[in-house]
């Protein structure tokens, strides 16, 4: 045999080898796990301030900018930017195989709930436009304006919780002098008042001919029972300045041109540096557990049950939606997802923020997968948020260009996989234990 044709021969015998291997590595791949259902808890998008204009300028030298809608409402750049996650979560959803990829046939298994605010509805509306344009997705929530024992459990007394004790639980993170947390975060006050002012803090600061009703740190600090919805009334520095900072983050992902943006004074370094301080804020109020436990028990239970009903795959007590539904969005607030977090001892960090921020639009997400030959169910969660520049400059949202992402490790239950699973079992245990069963509205 020539030397030319053993070489032939070899190459085609290795050839067949190859094929070999690779059809008996393709039939050992291990198979893949198949996303079930999906429950997003999503805070609405860009809004304008709460406060009137006339509350706002007292904190500063110059009269805040009009946002173009009345206070709380959801702006049109905020209702792009849903549109543009909305757009996104189909993308993603088509991508593991939970939804089709355009279309209507997968209307009826997307059910959307919102709180009863113009924002959240808006928002609703907004995120099914983005996910399924042209198709008729129902946004279903209460009457607008009326409270939602989902979203304000302690408003319609159905949270049993003591106010005394709501209070205690605040003072026992605060220590024994309430006013302290301004010397914690000083460089960050400071920060804020000379973008407030335009002038750093001193004898001659405000400037001649110019006044300030309400100097921020100029307020005294209080702790003590809240009235209507809220468990404890935090007066002081820092809750101004938390909303004061919101409405700095507000101006900034809502587009305003630079001369705008506190008066030319601010940019994303120092917006960062704020925003620490809506951070503590949210952290004390919202986070701290038997807060936390109150306001969010009733949200968790039905976000819970929701769960077990796509495993169950009949219907349970308490769920939201049917059977059959895929996907689960609740439209709500920050507040909602950081309750959740203070309640299941949750943390993140994801670009551009701080740790733990809510920024409008980022969401708290709950992936119920499916082992598709041992049938176990496991659940991966994790938070999401478009950047400070996808916001700002309205980028397209891609699985090449997706919004800022972290999995979420949930104490007593996540795994040390990669996305931080937690058995169906475990989860479910896990979080009926962080449930305050006296708090709950079948």
């Amino acid at each position: 045999m020539s030397m030319r044709r053993l070489e032939s021969l070899m190459f085609v015998l290795l050839a067949l080898g190859s094929g070999a291997c690779a059809e008996v590595i393709q039939q050992a791949a291990p198979p893949r796990e198949q996303l079930m259902y999906v429950v997003i808890l999503t805070r609405h998008g860009v809004r304008s301030p709460t406060w009137p204009a006339e509350r706002l300028n007292q904190y500063s030298t110059r009269q805040w900018p009009d946002f173009g809608v009345p206070p709380g409402f959801l702006t049109p750049h905020g209702r792009r930017l849903m549109e543009l996650v909305g757009a996104y979560d189909r993308a993603y959803l088509a991508h593991t195989g939970l939804l089709s990829a355009s279309g209507c046939e997968d209307v009826g298994r997307v059910f959307i709930w919102a709180d009863t605010d113009q924002r959240t509805i808006e928002t609703g509306h907004a995120l099914a436009s983005g996910m399924a344009p042209g198709c008729p997705v129902e946004v279903r929530s209460l009457p607008e304006g009326t409270d939602d024992p989902l979203f304000s459990p302690i408003a319609l007394g159905i949270a049993h919780a003591d106010r005394a004790t709501a209070v205690a639980s605040v003072m026992g993170r605060l220590g024994s002098r309430p006013g302290a947390v301004v010397e914690a975060y000083r460089p960050a006050f400071e920060t804020m008042q000379e973008v407030l002012l335009g002038c750093t803090p001193g004898p001659n600061c405000p400037p001649e001919g110019t006044s300030v009703a309400q100097p921020l740190l100029d307020l005294a600090t209080s702790v003590g029972p809240g009235t209507g919805d809220r468990l404890v009334e935090f007066a002081g520095p820092l809750s101004a300045a938390s909303t004061l900072a919101q409405n700095f983050l507000l101006e900034y992902t809502n587009a305003m041109p630079a001369k705008d943006l506190g008066w030319g004074r601010l940019n994303e370094s120092n917006l960062r540096q704020m925003m620490t301080l809506h951070g503590a804020y949210s952290d004390l109020m919202r986070r701290t557990p038997y807060l936390a436990g109150a306001n969010g028990s009733n949200l968790l239970s039905h976000m819970l049950r929701s769960i077990e009903q796509a495993v169950a795959r009949k219907a349970v007590p308490g769920a939201l939606g049917t059977p059959a539904d895929g996907v689960l969005v609740i439209v709500g607030h920050d507040t909602n997802i950081s309750n959740l977090a203070g309640m299941l001892g949750l943390s993140w960090l994801i670009e551009g923020y701080q740790r733990d921020d809510t920024p409008p639009g980022g969401a708290l997400v709950f992936e119920l997968w499916r082992h598709p030959v041992t049938g176990f169910y496991s659940v991966r969660t994790s938070y999401t948020a478009q950047t400070l520049e996808q916001m700002r400059e309205a980028r397209p949202l891609t699985l090449d260009s997706p919004p800022a992402k972290a999995p979420v490790f949930i104490p007593g239950c996540s795994t040390a996989d990669e996305g931080f699973a937690c058995t169906w079992s475990q989860f479910r245990r896990t979080v009926e234990a962080a449930i305050d069963p006296a708090s709950v509205k079948p």
